[in-house]
């Protein structure tokens, strides 16, 4: 686009009221109350989200929340002070500890909607201009200002800004010159349910890597949060199943480790890929979370790298002059900074599922002696906790 006039609508423009926009409003409206932030939101009711999923929170991404406010007004989090890894059907195994790592807890479980819900409570409250119900039709980066046309109530709007913040998934890349989106097809899906055990969880979590990929119990309140991966083809009978047959079929799948499954909640499947954007800035625009990268679940690190995106977003635009903000030199330095954490966690989490998830036997001893080197070996136990927790910079 032309260059634009020098008044701006907005410092900053969120595209995405959910976890990874929020967070960033919520830092930014704390750090530097006389910023003019915006953050339009898709959903008319964004605390209603009909949103079934459980989150696995890393303890560096409590950090976070405590920060911008938001995690003593949790109160449904259930703590992983250890995790179990194992491969089925094969020698190795690794237990990491909060204990060891000298910490209260590796990670916590927490339902969407409860984390959701407080989020959208605290930016109705922290001075940011929440739109909900606006429908971002294009994004438009300029050199001197960036475009955001959207509707709101029944009208056609649009603002200008120092900084547009994609932070919802990608829903709005579409119609972005220069951005392309890279996505690999991993054949997997997720079956997710609430499932009860014969024994009680302790907070321990289980990772369980078999042939079809990954199956993970996270403790969440009384009982556990399932996330079964499988063939798409699998995934789709394994819905169909009565109660019963699927409790029989998990105990076949996953083992006598909890006893027997007592009850399952209502199951829900999604596929699995692995999607990238590039470049993740054009002029005065920058794509964070999910719009940025997107994760399998397996070691749980998307959504906390969503949130290590927004804490170093904030932290750039803070450290910027107002005049600053959106700038090449900004958008530089936060690349700078997210690089190698974005790069390591896809990097991670890709040679997981491809490592894992396949029959060849040489492979499967291969990944058995780590696993058994990974848990006799406190410094390199040590390495990849802290890595887990907090990303590459550890």
């Amino acid at each position: 686009m032309n260059e634009m006039a020098s008044a701006f609508d907005a410092d900053v423009i969120i595209v995405g009221g959910g976890p990874v926009g929020a967070t960033l409003a919520l830092a930014l409206a704390q750090g530097a109350p006389s910023l003019k932030v915006v953050v339009l939101e898709a959903q008319a009711d964004a605390a209603a989200r009909r949103d079934t999923r459980t989150l696995a929170l890393s303890h560096g991404s409590r950090l976070v929340l405590e920060r911008v406010g938001i995690w003593r007004k949790l109160t449904a989090v259930t703590p992983i002070t250890q995790i179990h890894i194992s491969q089925r059907g094969s020698f190795g195994r690794a237990l990491l500890s909060a204990e060891e790592a000298g910490l209260p807890a590796l990670g916590y479980v927490i339902a969407y909607t409860e984390l959701q819900h407080a989020l959208h409570t605290a930016l109705q409250q922290c001075g940011a201009r929440y739109m909900t119900g606006a429908q971002v039709s294009e994004v438009i980066p300029g050199t001197a200002a960036a475009q955001i046309h959207f509707s709101h109530e029944g009208t056609n709007q649009t603002l200008t800004s120092r900084l547009v913040a994609l932070a919802d998934g990608g829903r709005s890349l579409q119609d972005i010159p220069g951005i392309v989106r890279e996505s690999r097809d991993y054949h997997q899906a997720a079956v997710v349910c609430q499932v009860t055990t014969e024994l009680p969880h302790n907070h321990l979590a289980y990772e369980r890597f078999t042939e079809d990929g990954p199956a993970a119990l996270l403790p969440s309140g009384e009982g556990y949060a399932l996330v079964w991966t499988a063939t798409p083809e699998r995934a789709a009978q394994i819905l169909t199943l009565s109660e019963t047959e699927f409790l029989a079929q998990l105990h076949a799948h996953f083992g006598d480790r909890q006893g027997r499954f007592l009850q399952a909640g209502p199951r829900a499947s999604f596929a699995l890929s692995l999607r990238k954007s590039h470049p993740i800035t054009r002029e005065r625009l920058v794509l964070i979370g999910n719009a940025a990268q997107m994760l399998h679940p397996v070691a749980g690190q998307g959504f906390n790298m969503g949130l290590r995106d927004a804490w170093e977003l904030s932290r750039q635009i803070l450290l910027s002059a107002p005049e600053a903000i959106g700038g090449a030199a900004m958008l530089e330095r936060y690349v700078a900074g997210r690089r190698a954490d974005t790069q390591g966690g896809i990097f991670f989490t890709d040679l997981l599922v491809r490592g894992f998830s396949n029959r060849l036997q040489g492979l499967r001893q291969a990944r058995g002696l780590a696993l058994s080197v990974l848990d006799v070996l406190p410094p390199v136990k040590s390495f990849v906790v802290r890595r887990m927790i907090f990303g590459a910079k550890g």
